[in-house]
Protein backbone atom coordinates (compact mmCIF):
# COMPACT_ATOMS: atom_id res chain seq x y z
CA UNK A 1 0.00 0.00 0.00
CA UNK A 2 0.93 3.45 -0.38
CA UNK A 3 -0.16 6.90 0.37
CA UNK A 4 0.79 10.52 -0.33
CA UNK A 5 2.48 12.41 2.50
CA UNK A 6 3.93 16.53 2.43
CA UNK A 7 7.90 15.44 2.89
CA UNK A 8 8.84 19.38 2.57
CA UNK A 9 6.84 22.53 4.00
CA UNK A 10 6.57 26.09 4.74
CA UNK A 11 3.85 28.38 5.24
CA UNK A 12 3.06 31.12 3.05
CA UNK A 13 3.47 34.59 4.51
CA UNK A 14 3.59 38.15 3.43
CA UNK A 15 7.19 39.00 1.62
CA UNK A 16 8.37 42.50 3.16
CA UNK A 17 7.40 45.59 0.89
CA UNK A 18 9.94 47.15 -1.58
CA UNK A 19 9.97 49.39 -3.92
CA UNK A 20 10.75 46.24 -6.12
CA UNK A 21 8.63 43.86 -5.48
CA UNK A 22 8.20 42.47 -8.84
CA UNK A 23 10.78 40.49 -10.77
CA UNK A 24 10.60 39.14 -14.13
CA UNK A 25 12.90 36.64 -16.44
CA UNK A 26 13.69 34.77 -13.44
CA UNK A 27 14.59 31.05 -12.35
CA UNK A 28 13.67 29.93 -8.40
CA UNK A 29 15.98 26.78 -7.54
CA UNK A 30 15.14 25.25 -4.32
CA UNK A 31 17.07 22.29 -3.24
CA UNK A 32 15.65 19.82 -1.06
CA UNK A 33 16.76 16.57 0.82
CA UNK A 34 13.99 13.96 1.44
CA UNK A 35 13.36 11.96 4.29
CA UNK A 36 11.25 9.31 2.80
CA UNK A 37 11.43 7.39 -0.61
CA UNK A 38 8.71 7.59 -2.82
CA UNK A 39 7.58 6.77 -6.69
CA UNK A 40 5.64 9.93 -8.17
CA UNK A 41 5.36 13.88 -6.48
CA UNK A 42 2.90 16.59 -6.82
CA UNK A 43 3.88 20.26 -5.77
CA UNK A 44 2.06 22.43 -3.91
CA UNK A 45 2.06 26.26 -4.82
CA UNK A 46 0.26 29.15 -3.07
CA UNK A 47 -0.52 33.05 -3.63
CA UNK A 48 -2.36 33.33 -0.80
CA UNK A 49 -0.94 36.47 0.17
CA UNK A 50 -0.59 38.08 -2.79
CA UNK A 51 -2.87 40.66 -4.67
CA UNK A 52 -2.84 40.04 -7.97
CA UNK A 53 -2.66 36.60 -10.12
CA UNK A 54 0.90 34.98 -10.38
CA UNK A 55 1.76 32.75 -13.58
CA UNK A 56 4.44 30.16 -13.03
CA UNK A 57 5.84 29.94 -16.98
CA UNK A 58 7.54 26.37 -16.03
CA UNK A 59 8.24 24.19 -13.57
CA UNK A 60 11.08 21.49 -13.09
CA UNK A 61 11.99 18.33 -10.63
CA UNK A 62 15.35 17.02 -10.78
CA UNK A 63 17.81 14.93 -8.59
CA UNK A 64 20.14 17.31 -6.69
CA UNK A 65 24.04 16.76 -7.51
CA UNK A 66 24.79 19.72 -5.13
CA UNK A 67 23.03 22.72 -4.20
CA UNK A 68 23.08 24.51 -7.45
CA UNK A 69 23.30 21.21 -9.70
CA UNK A 70 20.88 18.92 -11.10
CA UNK A 71 21.12 15.82 -13.28
CA UNK A 72 19.16 16.42 -16.50
CA UNK A 73 19.15 12.20 -16.90
CA UNK A 74 15.63 12.47 -14.74
CA UNK A 75 14.76 15.76 -14.85
CA UNK A 76 10.93 16.23 -15.14
CA UNK A 77 8.71 18.46 -16.36
CA UNK A 78 5.94 19.52 -13.72
CA UNK A 79 2.41 20.27 -14.90
CA UNK A 80 -0.57 21.55 -14.29
CA UNK A 81 -4.26 19.65 -15.83
CA UNK A 82 -1.80 18.60 -18.33
CA UNK A 83 -0.66 22.08 -19.24
CA UNK A 84 3.32 23.21 -19.18
CA UNK A 85 2.22 26.81 -17.37
CA UNK A 86 -0.55 27.85 -14.54
CA UNK A 87 -1.68 31.20 -13.13
CA UNK A 88 -2.28 31.57 -9.82
CA UNK A 89 -4.90 34.07 -8.56
CA UNK A 90 -4.60 36.34 -5.76
CA UNK A 91 -5.40 34.42 -2.62
CA UNK A 92 -5.28 30.88 -3.73
CA UNK A 93 -3.55 27.83 -4.29
CA UNK A 94 -2.50 25.12 -6.61
CA UNK A 95 -1.46 21.52 -6.67
CA UNK A 96 0.25 20.01 -10.00
CA UNK A 97 -0.35 16.65 -11.87
CA UNK A 98 1.22 13.68 -10.31
CA UNK A 99 4.12 13.56 -11.63
CA UNK A 100 6.24 10.08 -11.60
CA UNK A 101 9.96 10.66 -10.25
CA UNK A 102 11.03 8.41 -8.08
CA UNK A 103 13.04 9.61 -4.66
CA UNK A 104 15.31 7.54 -2.28
CA UNK A 105 15.56 7.96 1.27
CA UNK A 106 17.85 11.09 2.08
CA UNK A 107 17.72 11.82 -1.57
CA UNK A 108 18.44 14.89 -2.56
CA UNK A 109 16.16 16.89 -5.45
CA UNK A 110 15.64 20.35 -6.36
CA UNK A 111 12.51 22.32 -7.66
CA UNK A 112 13.26 24.54 -10.17
CA UNK A 113 10.78 27.49 -11.37
CA UNK A 114 10.66 29.59 -14.11
CA UNK A 115 8.84 33.20 -14.22
CA UNK A 116 8.90 35.12 -17.58
CA UNK A 117 6.59 38.01 -16.93
CA UNK A 118 6.35 40.65 -14.18
CA UNK A 119 5.33 38.56 -11.33
CA UNK A 120 4.46 40.46 -7.72
CA UNK A 121 6.67 38.85 -5.60
CA UNK A 122 4.46 38.61 -2.15
CA UNK A 123 3.40 35.46 -1.24
CA UNK A 124 7.03 34.21 0.61
CA UNK A 125 8.34 32.88 3.98
CA UNK A 126 12.07 33.18 5.16
CA UNK A 127 13.52 30.46 6.59
CA UNK A 128 16.90 29.19 7.58
CA UNK A 129 18.80 26.21 8.81
CA UNK A 130 20.76 23.59 7.16
CA UNK A 131 18.09 22.05 5.24
CA UNK A 132 16.90 25.25 4.07
CA UNK A 133 18.56 27.20 1.51
CA UNK A 134 17.59 28.68 -2.27
CA UNK A 135 18.86 30.55 -5.19
CA UNK A 136 17.72 32.90 -7.93
CA UNK A 137 19.28 33.22 -10.90
CA UNK A 138 18.29 35.32 -14.14
CA UNK A 139 16.73 33.95 -17.10
CA UNK A 140 15.04 30.36 -17.91
CA UNK A 141 17.46 28.00 -16.15
CA UNK A 142 14.51 25.33 -15.53
CA UNK A 143 16.41 22.76 -16.52
CA UNK A 144 20.20 24.37 -16.29
CA UNK A 145 22.29 21.17 -14.92
CA UNK A 146 24.66 24.13 -12.95
CA UNK A 147 23.18 27.84 -12.17
CA UNK A 148 25.68 30.34 -13.51
CA UNK A 149 27.78 31.64 -11.14
CA UNK A 150 27.82 35.32 -12.09
CA UNK A 151 24.15 35.16 -12.97
CA UNK A 152 23.16 33.36 -9.42
CA UNK A 153 22.84 34.52 -5.76
CA UNK A 154 21.42 32.87 -2.55
CA UNK A 155 18.28 33.76 -0.98
CA UNK A 156 16.26 32.38 2.21
CA UNK A 157 13.09 33.30 1.21
CA UNK A 158 11.09 30.91 -0.35
CA UNK A 159 8.74 32.69 -3.03
CA UNK A 160 5.09 30.29 -4.02
CA UNK A 161 6.79 26.67 -3.42
CA UNK A 162 4.85 25.27 -0.08
CA UNK A 163 4.92 21.95 -0.31
CA UNK A 164 6.15 18.72 -1.67
CA UNK A 165 3.95 15.74 -1.78
CA UNK A 166 5.47 12.39 -1.96
CA UNK A 167 3.86 8.92 -2.62
CA UNK A 168 5.30 6.78 -0.15
CA UNK A 169 5.07 3.72 2.02
CA UNK A 170 2.01 3.38 3.92
CA UNK A 171 3.13 3.64 7.57
CA UNK A 172 5.40 6.96 6.75
CA UNK A 173 4.11 10.07 8.29
CA UNK A 174 4.52 14.18 8.57
CA UNK A 175 5.25 15.68 12.13
CA UNK A 176 4.19 19.38 11.28
CA UNK A 177 6.37 22.45 13.81
CA UNK A 178 4.30 25.63 13.69
CA UNK A 179 5.30 28.57 14.86
CA UNK A 180 7.00 31.91 14.35
CA UNK A 181 10.21 32.95 13.75
CA UNK A 182 11.65 30.91 16.46
CA UNK A 183 10.44 27.57 14.51
CA UNK A 184 11.12 29.35 10.88
CA UNK A 185 14.75 29.54 12.15
CA UNK A 186 17.21 25.92 12.29
CA UNK A 187 15.24 23.65 15.20
CA UNK A 188 13.21 22.25 13.01
CA UNK A 189 15.86 21.62 10.11
CA UNK A 190 18.10 19.70 12.76
CA UNK A 191 14.81 18.05 13.66
CA UNK A 192 14.08 16.13 10.74
CA UNK A 193 17.85 15.89 10.81
CA UNK A 194 17.81 14.14 13.88
CA UNK A 195 14.82 11.69 12.34
CA UNK A 196 17.03 11.01 9.16
CA UNK A 197 19.71 9.66 11.42
CA UNK A 198 17.50 6.19 12.17
CA UNK A 199 18.02 4.10 9.53
CA UNK A 200 14.35 3.02 9.68
CA UNK A 201 13.36 6.47 9.82
CA UNK A 202 9.34 7.10 8.50
CA UNK A 203 8.70 10.82 9.43
CA UNK A 204 9.19 13.82 7.49
CA UNK A 205 9.46 16.92 9.45
CA UNK A 206 7.93 20.21 7.57
CA UNK A 207 7.75 23.56 8.98
CA UNK A 208 4.50 25.87 9.23
CA UNK A 209 6.63 28.99 10.33
CA UNK A 210 6.65 32.62 9.68
CA UNK A 211 8.29 35.17 11.26
CA UNK A 212 7.23 38.22 13.53
CA UNK A 213 3.77 36.16 12.95
CA UNK A 214 1.06 36.29 16.20
CA UNK A 215 -1.32 34.00 17.68
CA UNK A 216 -4.65 36.87 17.83
CA UNK A 217 -2.77 40.06 15.93
CA UNK A 218 -1.85 41.00 12.09
CA UNK A 219 -0.21 44.38 11.22
CA UNK A 220 -2.41 45.75 8.50
CA UNK A 221 0.36 48.68 7.46
CA UNK A 222 2.80 47.89 5.38
CA UNK A 223 5.59 48.86 7.37
CA UNK A 224 5.12 45.76 9.37
CA UNK A 225 2.87 43.27 7.08
CA UNK A 226 5.44 41.19 6.20
CA UNK A 227 4.94 39.83 9.99
CA UNK A 228 2.48 38.27 8.82
CA UNK A 229 -1.06 36.90 9.29
CA UNK A 230 -2.92 36.06 12.68
CA UNK A 231 -3.21 32.74 13.99
CA UNK A 232 -7.08 32.82 12.99
CA UNK A 233 -5.49 33.49 9.00
CA UNK A 234 -2.82 31.23 9.39
CA UNK A 235 -3.48 27.62 11.47
CA UNK A 236 -6.57 25.94 9.62
CA UNK A 237 -5.60 26.65 6.40
CA UNK A 238 -1.72 25.64 6.85
CA UNK A 239 -2.24 22.30 8.79
CA UNK A 240 -4.79 21.19 6.77
CA UNK A 241 -2.83 21.45 3.24
CA UNK A 242 -0.48 19.03 5.04
CA UNK A 243 -0.76 15.20 3.83
CA UNK A 244 -0.25 12.14 6.00
CA UNK A 245 0.23 14.96 9.03
CA UNK A 246 0.13 13.05 12.27
CA UNK A 247 1.38 15.47 14.61
CA UNK A 248 1.85 19.27 14.96
CA UNK A 249 4.39 21.02 17.46
CA UNK A 250 2.83 24.39 18.53
CA UNK A 251 5.50 27.24 19.68
CA UNK A 252 3.88 30.63 19.45
CA UNK A 253 3.13 33.74 21.63
CA UNK A 254 6.01 35.25 22.44
CA UNK A 255 5.12 38.21 19.71
CA UNK A 256 1.80 38.53 21.01
CA UNK A 257 3.93 39.43 24.23
CA UNK A 258 6.08 41.66 22.98
CA UNK A 259 5.33 43.56 20.19
CA UNK A 260 3.01 46.40 21.49
CA UNK A 261 4.97 49.20 22.79
CA UNK A 262 2.46 52.07 22.59
CA UNK A 263 1.95 54.49 19.85
CA UNK A 264 3.88 57.49 21.54
CA UNK A 265 6.79 55.27 20.68
CA UNK A 266 5.63 53.65 17.47
CA UNK A 267 2.69 54.52 15.93
CA UNK A 268 1.36 50.56 14.55
CA UNK A 269 2.13 49.04 17.63
CA UNK A 270 -0.64 50.01 20.21
CA UNK A 271 -0.89 48.59 23.94
CA UNK A 272 -4.29 48.10 23.05
CA UNK A 273 -2.98 44.90 20.86
CA UNK A 274 -1.45 43.42 24.18
CA UNK A 275 -3.70 40.46 25.20
CA UNK A 276 -4.33 38.91 28.60
CA UNK A 277 -2.50 35.91 29.28
CA UNK A 278 -6.41 34.32 28.77
CA UNK A 279 -6.97 35.34 25.93
CA UNK A 280 -3.74 34.48 24.46
CA UNK A 281 -4.45 30.92 26.06
CA UNK A 282 -8.17 30.64 24.30
CA UNK A 283 -5.69 31.38 21.31
CA UNK A 284 -3.90 28.72 21.41
CA UNK A 285 -6.73 26.34 22.68
CA UNK A 286 -8.43 27.00 19.42
CA UNK A 287 -5.64 25.44 17.62
CA UNK A 288 -5.44 22.52 19.70
CA UNK A 289 -9.02 22.19 19.28
CA UNK A 290 -8.56 22.59 15.30
CA UNK A 291 -5.91 20.03 15.16
CA UNK A 292 -7.18 17.37 17.42
CA UNK A 293 -10.46 17.67 15.05
CA UNK A 294 -8.03 16.75 12.55
CA UNK A 295 -6.96 13.98 14.15
CA UNK A 296 -3.50 15.17 14.95
CA UNK A 297 -1.51 14.40 17.86
CA UNK A 298 -0.51 17.89 19.69
CA UNK A 299 2.54 18.53 21.05
CA UNK A 300 2.98 22.03 23.04
CA UNK A 301 6.59 24.40 23.15
CA UNK A 302 6.92 26.49 26.21
CA UNK A 303 8.06 30.42 25.04
CA UNK A 304 11.98 31.22 25.31
CA UNK A 305 13.66 33.20 27.72
CA UNK A 306 13.04 37.10 26.48
CA UNK A 307 15.74 38.93 28.85
CA UNK A 308 17.61 41.63 27.89
CA UNK A 309 15.55 42.08 24.66
CA UNK A 310 14.43 45.25 23.15
CA UNK A 311 11.21 45.84 24.92
CA UNK A 312 11.75 43.50 27.80
CA UNK A 313 10.09 44.43 31.24
CA UNK A 314 8.91 42.80 33.97
CA UNK A 315 5.16 42.94 33.26
CA UNK A 316 6.35 40.84 29.93
CA UNK A 317 7.99 38.03 31.76
CA UNK A 318 5.08 37.50 34.44
CA UNK A 319 3.11 37.21 31.27
CA UNK A 320 5.41 34.60 29.49
CA UNK A 321 5.89 32.92 32.79
CA UNK A 322 2.29 32.48 33.36
CA UNK A 323 1.45 31.69 29.65
CA UNK A 324 4.08 28.70 30.26
CA UNK A 325 2.66 27.37 33.21
CA UNK A 326 -0.46 26.96 31.49
CA UNK A 327 1.49 24.94 29.21
CA UNK A 328 3.01 22.81 31.59
CA UNK A 329 -0.46 22.02 33.44
CA UNK A 330 -1.94 21.51 30.07
CA UNK A 331 -3.55 18.06 30.49
CA UNK A 332 -5.46 17.33 27.62
CA UNK A 333 -2.77 17.40 24.84
CA UNK A 334 -0.17 14.61 23.95
CA UNK A 335 2.99 16.11 25.27
CA UNK A 336 4.90 19.49 26.46
CA UNK A 337 7.99 20.05 25.14
CA UNK A 338 9.95 22.73 27.74
CA UNK A 339 12.01 24.84 25.84
CA UNK A 340 12.23 27.18 28.46
CA UNK A 341 13.43 24.79 31.05
CA UNK A 342 15.96 23.84 28.94
CA UNK A 343 17.22 26.64 27.16
CA UNK A 344 17.00 29.30 30.52
CA UNK A 345 20.16 29.94 32.90
CA UNK A 346 19.50 27.84 35.84
CA UNK A 347 20.79 31.42 37.91
CA UNK A 348 18.81 34.37 36.32
CA UNK A 349 15.62 31.97 34.60
CA UNK A 350 14.66 35.21 32.58
CA UNK A 351 17.27 34.62 30.23
CA UNK A 352 19.17 32.42 28.18
CA UNK A 353 21.50 29.53 29.43
CA UNK A 354 25.19 30.77 28.22
CA UNK A 355 25.89 29.23 25.21
CA UNK A 356 22.05 29.65 23.90
CA UNK A 357 22.31 32.90 23.26
CA UNK A 358 21.69 34.12 19.39
CA UNK A 359 23.24 37.50 20.45
CA UNK A 360 19.46 39.12 20.15
CA UNK A 361 18.21 38.34 23.71
CA UNK A 362 15.57 36.75 21.97
CA UNK A 363 16.49 33.72 19.50
CA UNK A 364 18.29 30.94 20.03
CA UNK A 365 21.89 30.12 19.22
CA UNK A 366 22.21 27.23 16.95
CA UNK A 367 23.62 24.75 19.84
CA UNK A 368 20.32 25.70 21.51
CA UNK A 369 18.61 24.62 18.19
CA UNK A 370 20.19 21.63 18.29
CA UNK A 371 18.85 21.09 22.02
CA UNK A 372 15.21 21.96 20.95
CA UNK A 373 15.42 19.14 18.12
CA UNK A 374 16.97 17.07 20.63
CA UNK A 375 14.05 17.75 23.31
CA UNK A 376 11.21 17.38 19.96
CA UNK A 377 12.81 14.32 18.82
CA UNK A 378 12.75 12.67 22.33
CA UNK A 379 8.79 13.58 22.42
CA UNK A 380 7.69 12.41 18.93
CA UNK A 381 9.68 9.30 17.88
Amino acid sequence: MSKWVTVWGNATSVAERRPETYAKDITLRYPVTCALSGSSVKLHFSNFCGTEPVTLTQVSIATALSDREITKKDAALVTFGGRESVTINAGEEVFSDEIPFRVKTKGKISVSVYLKDFTLMRSAVVVTGPLSKGFFSLGNQAFTPVLPINETRTTNTFYFLTGIDLLTEDDCRTVICYGDSITAQSWADYLALKCMENAYNKTAVIRRAASGTRVLREYSCITYESYGLSGEHRFGREISTVSGADAVIIQQGINDIIHPVGTEINPFRPMSDLPTVEELEAGVQKYIDFAESRGLKVYLGTLLPIYGWRTYAPFREEMKNAFNEWVRSHTCVDGIIDFDKALRDGQNPAAFKSGYNSGDNLHPSESAYKKMAELAYGVIK
